[in-house]
């Protein structure tokens, strides 16, 4: 929601959120929603007062502080991986707490997207993200950057607090629990995850030059769709133990 429409006591929902109450939750007057501005990442409780043609209007009932944000913003650089794989990490992406997903276009990424492609999956996966932070009650609706390559993703991440890439020739386990117990709430966090077939060894050391730790995921193989959630898992239980 934007910041107007929380005013004083009064709420007022509007665009494509309307019919998702009034027709696929099918809410009736009285009853309680949450809502956001995506700003002060606050929780605004209200109740359902009456619907218009184009509005919900709502009584404010109180605001919960402790929002479910983060503590720390983690950036998730996901090589494009092959079919409809992106949207499912996006999904679960959002779910764990990502601020914001950068599709990366690397060496081994079987898809190959032109502009016009680009802009449409970017537009499909953001509105995979809006959907999912509405379900897991996210108060705010993590963006999903366009497509990036890996130089643009290794510029990106340059002046974040800490930079993670799990990487098959990685150190032990003990290490990375180490560099997860070290990550700190307020630190941004950029997570690079390859595609099938992982990273080639010269964007790993474009990263790693750049300030990215190679991190084990364990003595398994973990699939791409998988190794990111991981690791946003790990950060999650870390950022709000």
């Amino acid at each position: 929601m934007e910041p107007w429409q929380i005013q004083d006591k009064k709420v007022i929902i509007t665009g494509s959120d309307v019919n998702h109450i009034k027709n696929v939750l099918r809410l009736k007057n009285g009853e309680e929603i949450a809502v956001s501005n995506g700003i002060d990442g606050k929780e605004y409780r209200c109740g359902i007062e009456a619907y218009t043609d184009a509005e919900v209007l709502c009584t404010l009932r109180f605001i919960k502080e402790d929002g479910v944000e983060l503590a720390s913003k983690v950036y998730l650089f996901q090589g494009l991986p092959k079919a409809d794989k992106m949207e499912l990490i996006v999904q679960k992406a959002v779910e764990l707490g990502a601020c914001e997903v950068i599709p990366v276009a690397t060496k081994r990424s079987v898809v190959k997207l032109d502009e016009k492609k680009a802009v449409a999956k970017v537009g499909r996966w953001q509105t995979i993200a809006e959907a999912a932070a509405k379900q897991s009650r996210r108060s705010v609706v993590p963006a999903v950057h366009r497509v990036v390559d890996m130089k643009e993703a290794v510029e990106y991440a340059k002046g974040m607090d800490v930079k993670l890439i799990p990487y098959e020739f990685a150190q032990n386990m003990e290490h990375t629990r180490k560099l997860i117990g070290e990550v700190k709430p307020g630190q941004s966090i950029a997570v690079f995850i390859g595609p099938e077939g992982g990273f080639e060894e010269s964007e790993v050391q474009a990263a790693t030059e750049a300030g990215a730790e190679p991190v084990t995921l364990g003595r398994r193989i973990l699939r791409t769709e998988t190794a990111g959630l991981t690791v946003l898992s790990w950060l999650m239980y870390q950022l709000e133990s």
